[in-house]
């Protein structure tokens, strides 16, 4: 036991470059190899996708001084999480100087006591209640609309929330990131695995979605149990968490808000800044007066534009007469519900969600009476204090470029499909499932993997007899579980990094559930093989 407490950790940083050379040797060991690939229209873009029977051998491409070739590569390819990461921390930064979010939690927090004091909730932990509605709401959004890159964002706002509800930031975590990776696993509606997917693969788009929706139920009640109890461990005894120690630096931040809500008036700044953007957005409603969005393959207009404009008036309106936190608070709101229209609405990805909160913090430095250049100093400490979680995910590129460089991952690929032959449907299934989730470790893109696997994978279902929707499905479950958990993720390392939250920590916490999904997936592959399900 002695040795156990002696024993020191490697840090985040040390366990991705040792994996960086685990990568560069397995060039020298595994053979080279490459499936011809060619370009085709999906949903209005072009991707590369594998030509089945086209695998053919290629001199190895050995990987050795680019272990440390791959710290710059692996920034350039992960550029667009990285730049995302600066500007949100640079404006949660501007957004906390404010203590708006503080005051915030606060407030939901005394009214939560006063919930909790009344009849109809004593027997109720109101606590563990905001848990379990917060992880459905965004469990939901990775389900729906493939909510990913976002969650690092979110993660700034949920740790102060667990820190003052008695928890810790591994709870905080959870509540955004692991819910939304949860719905992503058990997606309906995810355009980005799969719509691709069923589309690579010939099938109707987002069929099956009574089963899957089955499947995104069974998740999320598993991942809403697994965090309850840990939340409620915590709470029993706080020293039992293993982020304790480490946790002082959000409680410092928790404890540190000694403005009061009652303490500062709305600066007649504010009051500009609500009349100026009331304006945009009534002109914005005029230029675009219906917002098209399509889910489950329907198409569905609505008049958003206008119906946040509507809200951004009145909720801004009532919130500066009250106080300017409340304010600032209400320009979160409206953040958020923006980005849900433009994420389904316009298709906007990192860059226009980075955009977004760039603005809003700096509108929060407007409204609470900052000069520019206290903006930008703000922005700038924000950007310092985020710095390691930018610096980890560029990193944890490098492993994907070593194994694409050495040009191993298609014999992987090419490997794998062959081990299915002759094994039955239940263990070709079983390979093809294990194989998703291996291979998510070192490639955590959907769209990618799926253009590398969908059309193989196809072809032996059918030589197999089993139905594409069921290899479709496999695929879905291999994206989204390991997601959790590989260091080749740069969304994971960025949260983590955001939360400080090591990643030899995390993995010692999620590695139970992980196993536990992974387990509960292939029960929900099987009776897609043995019963006659709609889609499937």
């Amino acid at each position: 036991m002695k040795f156990k407490r002696n024993l020191k950790i490697p840090n985040t940083f040390t366990i991705v470059f040792c994996i960086i050379i685990l990568a560069a040797v397995s060039t020298w060991l595994v053979p080279g190899g490459e499936f011809t690939r060619e370009s085709v229209a999906l949903d209005g873009t072009q991707k590369e996708i594998v030509v089945p029977n086209s695998y053919h051998k290629v001199d190895n491409q050995v990987q050795t001084w680019q272990v440390f070739s791959a710290f710059f590569n692996g920034f350039v390819k992960t550029s667009n999480i990285i730049v995302f990461i600066f500007m949100i921390g640079g404006a949660f930064w501007i957004f906390n100087h404010t203590k708006a979010l503080d005051i915030g939690v606060a407030t939901f927090l005394k009214s939560m006591e006063r919930l909790q004091s009344m009849r109809i909730f004593k027997h109720i932990n109101v606590n563990m209640l905001v848990i379990v509605c917060i992880m459905v709401m965004f469990s939901l959004f990775g389900a729906v609309f493939g909510m990913s890159e976002e969650t690092i964002a979110f993660v700034i706002i949920f740790i102060p929330l667990s820190i003052s509800m008695g928890y810790d930031s591994i709870v905080g975590i959870s509540m955004c990131y692991l819910a939304v990776h949860v719905g992503f696993a058990g997606a309906m509606l995810n355009p980005f695995t799969i719509g691709i997917a069923q589309g690579l693969a010939h099938l109707p788009s987002f069929s099956g979605l009574e089963y899957r929706t089955l499947c995104w139920l069974i998740f999320t009640m598993v991942g809403i149990v697994f965090v309850l109890l840990y939340a409620a461990k915590v709470k029993k005894n706080p020293e039992s968490s293993p982020m304790y120690q480490i946790d002082d630096y959000w409680r410092k931040r928790v404890q540190e808000t000694t403005v009061t809500s009652d303490s500062v008036k709305t600066p007649t700044a504010a009051w500009i800044l609500w009349s100026i953007l009331s304006l945009i957005f009534v002109y914005v409603s005029f230029i675009e007066p219906q917002t098209t969005i399509l889910l489950s393959n329907k198409q569905y207009i609505l008049p958003l534009i206008p119906a946040l404009t509507a809200i951004f008036v009145v909720l801004g309106f009532v919130s500066l007469r009250k106080n300017i936190h409340f304010f600032i608070l209400n320009l979160l709101l409206f953040t958020v519900l923006a980005l849900i229209v433009g994420v389904l609405g316009y298709q906007w990805y990192v860059m226009e969600i980075a955009t977004l909160f760039l603005i809003m913090g700096m509108c929060a430095g407007i409204a609470f009476n900052c000069s520019l250049d206290k903006i930008f100093k703000l922005f700038l400490e924000g950007c310092k204090d985020i710095m390691s979680a930018a610096l980890i995910v560029g990193l944890a590129g490098g492993i994907i470029v070593i194994l694409q460089d050495g040009k191993i991952i298609d014999t992987m690929l090419y490997a794998t499909s062959n081990a299915m032959q002759g094994v039955g449907e239940e263990g070709s299934l079983g390979i093809m499932y294990l194989f998703q989730n291996a291979l998510n470790l070192i490639i955590p893109s959907g769209s990618a993997k799926a253009a590398l696997t969908i059309p193989i994978m196809s072809e032996f279902a059918d030589m197999l007899s089993i139905s594409r929707q069921t290899m479709v499905l496999a695929f879905q479950f291999g994206d989204g579980i390991t997601n959790m958990i590989t260091p080749a993720s740069g969304v994971l390392l960025g949260c983590l990094g955001v939360a400080k939250i090591p990643y030899s920590v995390w993995v010692k916490w999620i590695y139970k559930f992980i196993l536990i999904l992974f387990v509960l997936g292939f029960l929900l592959l099987l009776p897609t093989l043995y019963m006659s399900i709609s889609g499937f």
